[in-house]
């Protein structure tokens, strides 16, 4: 696709300040009012517990942390892990996953084809862009940090997920002795939040938030979880609480949907059911409640700074998104950027969800989850990986794309993509790809210089 000379490629201007591009939005996360410095709003109670953990078999997950847990206590509070968040992960680590993925692929199709028909060559040896990789055992693991990232990119073990989540996302401390204080804390200072601010839900200033609020939590999924009446009231809780303390946004319908996977993954510690759309919420002590809604809320709150401008007036963090999304595609698979033109569908009208929440209404919650896994493996992953997950995902439907002839048929077909049976091996799959189109694209763009 021919394209203007003056104009620079999005990879090119990474840097560059233009409007909508991911800039934290100052101040809005830092509001007039903090529940520690006002101590006449705190009730006298006794401490908080901290969240009870279940008793669990040595992994290779507690093994490192039992090793490393004085590692990184490099701070005072809970911020020490916002410098790991944005150390590089090392690349040659995560190509080789994310090739390794592919590989183990292509032999199962090798084997199936060996067993269904004649004998076949044997697989041929790596080629093209592996050469590009180390491996493994050359890569020398800059910190603790980073080796957990490693290990948590291609997923992580369900028993060790929520300890992991609050690790990744920088806000449960490293250090073990430090983690009953910090989340006795920071529980604290949440229910702080909600005695100050919840009360005033039906003032006339907040009243339309609120409801808007009311409204789309029914619409979320999974039904059976989100519609027991104590989880619609945290999520309401949850979501009120933070459009009051970040005014530069406030309250945005897609919000809502990112409160789940951190409720689902912190809950699921302390339910028996496998599948939690199950599960009876009611049966949870209360006192483990709270601590998952305030452990839900810091999260949650964690994630959407590093993407607060797609949420803020005309979102324009997500028209960027699906702007460079377009661009990206337009060079990957020209085929599929003409086919989409030509018939006159707009990356808009299908990519803006895709953006706004974060794949979640595309695919099941259980392929989010592991989603997420990587997404706070990366540097950036919920504001830059996101943008090539997107891309592979499209690409992925290209046989389908191609064949609809019709303008309706098309974007029903991308509204609805048949991802009801994705499992973590079509995850897996799509984020390999997407590894392998930043590795081309973001971090060596003059590979593709027009």
């Amino acid at each position: 696709m021919a394209s203007d000379g003056a104009r620079k490629q999005f990879w090119k201007r990474s840097n560059s300040k233009v409007p909508g591009s991911i800039q934290h939005v100052y101040g809005a996360q830092h509001p007039p009012f903090d529940p520690l410095m006002h101590g006449t709003l705190l009730k006298a109670a006794p401490k908080v517990p901290t969240t009870p953990v279940k008793a669990k078999r040595v992994s290779t997950f507690q093994e490192f942390e039992s090793n490393t847990s004085d590692a990184w206590d490099a701070g005072e509070d809970d911020d020490e892990l916002l410098a790991m968040a944005t150390q590089s992960l090392n690349s040659a680590v995560v190509m080789e996953t994310a090739h390794r993925v592919l590989r183990n692929h292509s032999q199962r199709q090798e084997r199936h084809q060996r067993q269904d028909g004649p004998a076949a060559e044997p697989p041929p040896s790596p080629s093209g862009d592996l050469r590009l990789v180390k491996s493994v055992s050359e890569s020398h693991t800059a910190c603790p940090a980073e080796e957990l990232r490693k290990l948590s990119w291609s997923g992580i073990p369900k028993p060790v997920r929520p300890i992991t989540w609050k690790l990744l996302s920088g806000y449960l401390p490293a250090n073990v002795d430090r983690r009953p204080a910090t989340l006795q804390r920071k529980q604290k200072e949440y229910f702080a939040f909600i005695e100050h601010y919840y009360d005033f839900r039906n003032d006339e200033v907040h009243q339309d938030t609120y409801r808007q609020i009311h409204i789309d939590i029914p619409r979320m999924t999974p039904e059976a979880l989100i519609l027991q009446p104590k989880v619609t009231e945290i999520f309401e809780r949850i979501l009120f609480i933070w459009a009051i303390r970040h005014p530069a946004s406030g309250y945005v319908q897609g919000i809502n949907d990112l409160v789940t996977p951190f409720f689902v993954v912190f809950i699921c510690e302390h339910i028996e059911e496998d599948d939690v759309g199950t599960a009876d919420v009611s049966r949870v002590p209360a006192e483990v409640l709270r601590n998952v809604e305030a452990d839900t809320y810091w999260c949650m709150s964690r994630l959407l700074d590093g993407i607060q401008d797609n949420y803020t007036f005309a979102q324009p963090g997500i028209q960027m998104k699906v702007k460079m999304l377009e661009e990206l595609v337009s060079r990957i698979d020209e085929q599929v950027h003409r086919h989409l033109d030509q018939h006159e569908v707009k990356y808009l009208q299908f990519a803006f969800r895709w953006m706004n929440n974060l794949l979640m209404r595309e695919v099941p919650l259980r392929c989010t989850i592991r989603l997420w896994d990587t997404y706070q493996s990366e540097p950036e992953g919920f504001s830059h990986f996101h943008l090539y997950v997107c891309a592979a995902f499209l690409v992925r439907w290209r046989k389908e794309i191609l064949e609809e002839r019709d303008f309706q048929e098309l974007l029903l077909f991308l509204q609805n993509l048949p991802t009801a049976h994705w499992g973590d091996g079509d995850v897996s799959l799509l984020l390999a790809e997407a590894y392998r189109l930043k590795f081309a694209f973001a971090d060596a763009p003059n590979h593709y210089k027009k």
